[in-house]
């Protein structure tokens, strides 16, 4: 199945224990689908608190959303690791299921690797992976360059495109100029999705697609229409809730887990040592979703509310 449009990245419901709440995942794996027209699923990435997950804790959630979405749409699977070998042995883990594509960050921890090395990281793990690869272009001070980028998707058999982060639409819009007959392209600037799809995007995989999912695939389409007037008016809905649960990306998981519990979509509290959503954050989240109209009827859920107050 084709990686295009709206791709949320979940989040991972815990619990008070911060044990995997698999019933929540699987619920919130539907109302993406079924309810919210989600044209396909990423686990494990940073709203998903990935780099807290195990090896089997992220085949657990993986395989929990591939069994619910039953090839509705495609299922994508992050991988944030630290050096090849970790990301060889998390791909073996997900080797038999039916995963569109592995997620896989750069390397980031203290150094930022070469080019070349770069290059290398993502090329042995794509040779090696039973799925296709796309980068995760997410990490500040380990970011790969457009023209790095535009390399590896064409040189490495396997590298199928790129989720591009870090909030710069002109390093996005350089990427598409160079690259979007290379591979897929989907937006991370949760800020500005509306330009990225105006600018030709293949899609977003971006933390406000889980916290606004109906307003998120109303966007996608108002834009592929080319309705522009009704595009800006969703984006000007939504930008708020990203203002809101953004707030300086301390504890972004969390924010987008009390939006995800404000509107009765259980998600649990979020793993130490990330905070859970402050009084002052939870205000102006909630300001936020009711002056977009995403409150009205919306049962709060007690998994989250009360949980991420404690």
């Amino acid at each position: 199945m084709k990686i295009r449009g709206i791709v949320p990245p979940m989040a991972t419901p815990f619990r008070a224990d911060e044990s995997i709440d698999e019933a929540s995942l699987r619920a919130e794996v539907e109302y993406l689908i079924s309810a919210a027209g989600a044209h396909g699923l990423a686990v494990g990435g940073s709203t998903g608190e990935g780099h807290t997950l195990t090896t089997d804790e992220l085949r657990r959630i993986v395989g929990a959303a591939i069994d619910v979405a039953d090839g509705r749409v495609p299922v994508i699977a992050g991988i944030i690791v630290d050096s090849t070998r970790q990301a060889l042995e998390k791909a073996r883990a997900l080797a038999d299921l039916e995963v569109a594509a592995l997620q896989v960050t750069p390397v980031h921890y203290l150094f930022r690797p070469s080019d070349e090395t770069m290059f290398a990281h993502f090329a042995k793990l794509a040779d090696h992976a039973a799925q296709p690869v796309m980068v995760y272009n997410v990490v500040p001070w380990s970011y790969c360059s457009p023209a790095l980028l535009n390399r590896m998707m064409r040189q490495i058999p396997g590298l199928i495109g790129v989720k591009q982060s870090a909030g710069d639409l002109k390093l996005l819009a350089d990427l598409l100029m160079s690259s979007a007959d290379a591979g897929v392209i989907m937006s991370a600037v949760d800020a500005l999705l509306y330009p990225s799809f105006a600018l030709g995007a293949h899609g977003a995989i971006a933390a406000i697609l889980t916290a606004a999912p109906e307003l998120c695939v109303k966007l996608w389409d108002q834009a592929r229409a080319g309705d522009h007037a009704g595009a800006l008016e969703t984006h000007l809905k939504l930008l708020p809730i990203w203002n809101a649960v953004m707030d300086e990306n301390s504890n972004l998981p969390a924010n987008v887990k009390t939006a995800l519990a404000m509107q009765g979509r259980p998600a649990g509290v979020p793993r130490m040592p990330m905070p859970a959503s402050s009084d002052e954050q939870r205000a102006a989240i909630e300001a936020a979703l009711q002056a977009a109209g995403m409150l009205s009827g919306a049962q709060p859920s007690p998994l989250g509310i009360n949980e991420l107050s404690q």
